[in-house]
């Protein structure tokens, strides 16, 4: 991907060398930063994929961001272009284009064609900062084709384009300006890149998530792909939708907590210095189940936690136990109360900004910092010991929740030392209706489950045995959005997939983390039929998967099976269809030049048993032939949201979500 731009002559002469066996300074490929980049892009934007396209955006977004965290802009605009760019505006105060005196040329050349330029290593431009810390917007510029920077400072305005990282021309004053800011528009390389397709809703969830994050920023995002008319048909332009609060934090748990019933009538807030370090945290009590704990480093959302969410975790505990045990409220309970029991029900955020992260962890998401913990403790500890005190009625309120959920974990442990009684054992202890696969390296053993009896019946007779195991799941399973730990063990269908997948609960740290190193299976496929009650059969097993299996998918092992909807045949001829336009192209294709459709059939799959074995093996399990849909997690904060709302109780929200996405669904009617 990135052959053009090494040095031939080099590259010839490091061949030669290799194709006769020698090994000298030559054969060692000394890239530039630049260079480096588009070799490996990976290395700096996690994948070439859909999530690395997105992540070039959110780069530049950060640069602005740090503005805005500097005191420096308090509007960003976004847009989509036509042809799938990026365009990124802000009002900072744009970025210097003297000339850099090391460098010999204009410093926004250096920000945006070097590796580690930039501000944000200056501790007087900037405290703190997000992003790739130095590479994010020279990095954007290595992997787009094209990129155009405009700068609007003191009165002026300046531009520099770049092809691939290079710049086109030396960067020129193009006029005056009334304004100050930065315009970054970049095209993403088709050389690097498997996709070039933004999707809206991935970009708005991310920018609705910086607003939160970072009170009193405005951010507004266009898509301009798509043109929105009004209820007359009349076009009202593109699609556009601004995202800004005002009260930041707690704004960000009153949308993830919209679907949920509170059980306090208030989102408990502090925000402020701690030792240094600028804490943020808000926090509420639902009457759900689940604990839904989100933690940011500099808008950096570390999905592995660390320091700073042990800080949380040890003030709220503490707080939350003296306050219980000074109460007299654990008089009667016959059994000790966990740090879990604090957080079920719990919906919480914490953010803090630190002057120099470190970041652990598999994804670089777990921060590091030692010092961060206390801060943040004490920050929680301060902040509920004013709200018990001066809440007794909703103190009492949470209290009881502990105990409620004390006794469920209670009752939930019989239940899952059950399910892991059955997971240890050997081969005969494997569910009943599993068919199991003869390989026993999981790294190629796939697990398709399958929803209902007969399609299972048909995927057993169908597949490859080698590698291919099958569980058929009968009916519906348990909503666990809605349902007690104890229950979601108790439930037989669940058992099996627990007892199935080989894996355990519980570590010495939480009773409920998911041990997965004893995991039969690193494809585990949600195969169910192409209809209403098969997307409800598959949003159930993927709401499991989120709430109790969350670190499969984070592994990449969770994925979705994508049977056809059609076949469509005329003669010996038939063809595959997966929506309708695949089939009407086939229509159009069987008709050929003379445009005649006798002869032509159409059969819609409305169910996987409709298809013989040879067919169900040809379409959707042959690894040569079928699409296979990667689970992944871009924002688990919208993912919480998404869920809580459809599979929760609250059911307007669910309501005028399916009126508004109708049109992208497959209904039966």
């Amino acid at each position: 991907m990135a052959e053009e731009n090494l040095n031939e002559a080099e590259g010839n002469k490091a061949d030669a060398n290799k194709n006769s066996g020698n090994y000298d300074a030559s054969n060692i490929q000394a890239l530039e930063g630049m260079e480096h980049v588009r070799m490996r892009p990976s290395m700096y934007i996690g994948d070439v994929g859909v999530r690395g396209l997105h992540h070039l955006v959110y780069e530049v977004v950060d640069n602005s961001i740090d503005e805005a965290l500097a005191g420096h802009c308090d509007t960003i605009h976004v847009t989509i272009t036509p042809e799938n760019g990026i365009r990124v505006e802000d009002n900072g105060r744009g970025i210097p284009v003297d000339i850099h005196e090391k460098e010999g040329v204009s410093a926004l050349q250096v920000v945006m064609t070097k590796i580690g330029a930039g501000g944000k290593f200056d501790k007087d431009s900037y405290k703190v900062s997000g992003g790739l810390h130095g590479v994010g917007v020279s990095c954007v510029n290595a992997l787009s084709s094209h990129l155009k920077a405009e700068v609007h400072r003191n009165g002026k305005s300046y531009e520099q384009e770049y092809s691939r990282g290079k710049e086109s021309y030396p960067v020129r004053e193009t006029g005056t300006s009334d304004r100050n800011g930065t315009v970054v528009t970049f095209q993403p390389d088709e050389q690097i890149f498997e996709t070039l397709i933004y999707t809206y809703e991935t970009l708005a969830n991310r920018m609705r998530e910086l607003a939160f994050l970072n009170n009193g920023l405005t951010i507004t995002l266009v898509d301009e792909r798509e043109v929105v008319y009004d209820e007359e048909g009349k076009e009202e332009g593109f699609l556009i939708e601004t995202f800004h609060s005002e009260e930041g934090l707690k704004d960000f748990v009153t949308y993830l907590d919209s679907n949920r019933e509170s059980l306090i009538s208030e989102v408990i807030h502090v925000s402020g210095e701690r030792n240094g370090v600028p804490v943020e945290v808000a926090m509420t009590y639902n009457t759900s189940f689940a604990e839904n704990l989100f933690s940011y480093v500099n808008n950096i959302n570390t999905y592995e936690g660390g320091t700073h969410l042990t800080g949380f975790r040890r003030g709220l505990t503490l707080t939350l136990k003296k306050y219980a045990e000074s109460s007299g409220m654990l008089d009667k309970l016959k059994f000790d109360i966990s740090a879990d029991d604090f957080r079920e029900g719990l919906t919480a955020v914490v953010s803090v900004k630190v002057a120099e992260p470190q970041f652990q962890g598999q994804t670089k998401t777990k921060l590091g910092n030692a010092e961060v913990s206390a801060p943040v403790s004490q920050a929680v500890s301060d902040m509920l010991e004013n709200y018990l005190e001066e809440h007794p009625g909703e103190a009492k309120t949470i209290v009881n929740k502990v105990i409620l959920a004390a006794q469920a974990r209670h009752a939930a442990r019989k239940a899952r030392e059950m399910v892991q009684r059955k997971t240890v054992m050997s081969g005969s202890g494997l569910p009943g209706k599993l068919a199991d696969c003869a390989e026993k390296d999981p790294a190629i053993c796939e697990l398709f489950l399958v929803e209902g009896d007969s399609a299972g019946g048909t995927a057993k007779q169908g597949r490859d045995r080698a590698t291919q195991a099958i569980m058929p799941l009968r009916g519906k399973i348990l909503n666990v959005e809605k349902a007690m730990q104890h229950k979601i063990f108790e439930n037989e269908e669940i058992k099996n997939i627990y007892t199935a997948l080989g894996v355990t609960l519980g570590t010495e740290e939480d009773e409920r983390a998911l041990n997965i190193t004893k995991l039969r299976y690193h494809k585990v496929v949600i195969m169910c039929d192409a209809d209403v009650d098969g997307s409800h059969i598959e949003t159930l097993i993927l709401t499991f998967f989120f709430r109790h299996m969350k670190e499969l998918i984070e592994s990449g092992y969770v994925y979705i099976a994508t049977p056809p909807l059609y076949l469509v045949k005329k003669g010996s001829r038939q063809m595959y269809a997966w929506d309708d336009d695949e089939r009407d192209r086939l229509i159009e294709q069987f008709k050929g030049a003379s445009g005649n459709d006798s002869g032509i059939g159409i059969q819609r799959y409305k169910g996987l048993g409709e298809m013989n074995a040879e067919q169900l093996w040809d379409t959707t399990l042959n690894p040569e032939n079928r699409t296979l849909r990667q689970v992944t997690i871009d924002n688990a904060a919208a993912c919480d949201h998404v869920f809580s709302m459809l599979m929760g109780d609250e059911v307007p929200p669910r309501r005028a979500f399916i009126e508004e996405n109708a049109k992208y669904a497959n209904i039966d009617i």
